[in-house]
């Protein structure tokens, strides 16, 4: 599969994170068929078009932290009713998705 096919597929299933959910980089790497490439999915989010419809503020990394310098992303899933930890992080077992 082609690296700009696979980064297709990924924001294919990004559209799918119903409201109030989130998923992990990994997890839609395996959801893909490829578990070993959440750094690739992380770098396709990095690279989210603006101005398409991808609602990549609902991936986090694995322990439920954000993207580091995007405030906006706490902001738009508290919005959502996301619910986060102390420390600042998803509470993912109240939220994770799994497709």
């Amino acid at each position: 599969m082609q690296h700009a096919e696979f980064q297709q597929d990924i924001y294919n299933l990004v559209r799918q994170i119903p409201h109030g959910k989130v998923t992990t980089y990994g997890q839609i790497a395996y959801m893909l068929g490829r578990p070993k490439n959440s750094r690739l999915v992380g770098q396709a989010m990095r690279l989210t078009p603006s101005d398409a419809s991808i609602p990549s503020h609902r991936v986090v990394n694995s322990q439920g932290r954000l993207v580091p310098g995007w405030s906006a992303q706490y902001d738009l899933l508290r919005a959502e009713g996301i619910p986060f930890t102390p420390n600042g992080n998803v509470r993912l077992k109240s939220c994770f998705w799994q497709g």
